[in-house]
């Protein structure tokens, strides 16, 4: 585990053990699909709505969270290398 990062160990391991249980549930999930006479799944309508949403969601909040995470890693640079 890396002492630099921007997350604890523990907030990693927690992060990556939800993103394997999402990645499990899609991939069973595609297992079952249920598709239209389209051949359109469930899964495809709803990234097709849900894109729009997604990045309006990253165009307001995405800018400031970068911002806030270097400045505070460049704060602890500074802070480590000043005392």
């Amino acid at each position: 585990a890396e002492e630099n990062g921007l997350v604890s160990p523990l907030a990693a391991a927690a992060a990556a053990a939800a993103i394997g249980q999402l990645a499990r549930a899609v991939a069973d999930d595609r297992k079952a699909s249920v598709q239209r006479g389209s051949g359109v799944t469930i899964e495809d309508l709803v990234r097709e709505e849900l894109r729009p949403m997604l990045k309006s969601w990253l165009d307001q909040h995405l800018p400031p969270l970068v911002e806030r995470l270097v400045k505070s890693e460049i704060e602890k640079l500074l802070s480590r290398n000043a005392g």
